[in-house]
């Protein structure tokens, strides 16, 4: 029932856009010790082999790292993350943010990077 649901709802999200993810909540809203860059890289390494190649882009006054679906090439979140002194301050942005049951990757590679 459970794998049911959530299918249903990766086949719900549909073609996502950036722009259409930075309009949700965010779920994660922190500040790290990291560069930008640094914390990007970090994130990009942790979902190297779940996700496969993220796109960091520079973004104001950071970077901006959009993380691809599991199925497909759409994004699935994005990460905002803008320099502040001595590190950054990071929100992340889910394209499934109300659904309970989204694969947890993502807030888990983003957990792991804050501390540095």
């Amino acid at each position: 029932m459970k794998r049911g649901v959530l299918l249903l709802a990766l086949a719900m999200s549909g073609c996502a856009t950036v722009s259409d993810i930075n309009q949700t909540l965010p779920t994660m809203n922190v500040i790290s010790g990291k560069k930008p860059q640094e914390y990007a890289a970090c994130v990009a390494d942790k979902l190297a082999t779940s996700r496969g190649a993220v796109q960091i882009e520079p973004h104001k006054d950071g970077v901006q790292v959009i993380v691809p679906g599991k199925l497909s090439a759409d994004p699935a979140a994005v990460f905002d993350i803008d320099a502040r002194s001595g590190g950054s301050s990071i929100k992340l942005h889910e394209s499934l943010s109300n659904v309970p049951m989204r694969p947890g990757d993502i807030g888990k590679a983003a957990n792991e990077c804050i501390s540095g």
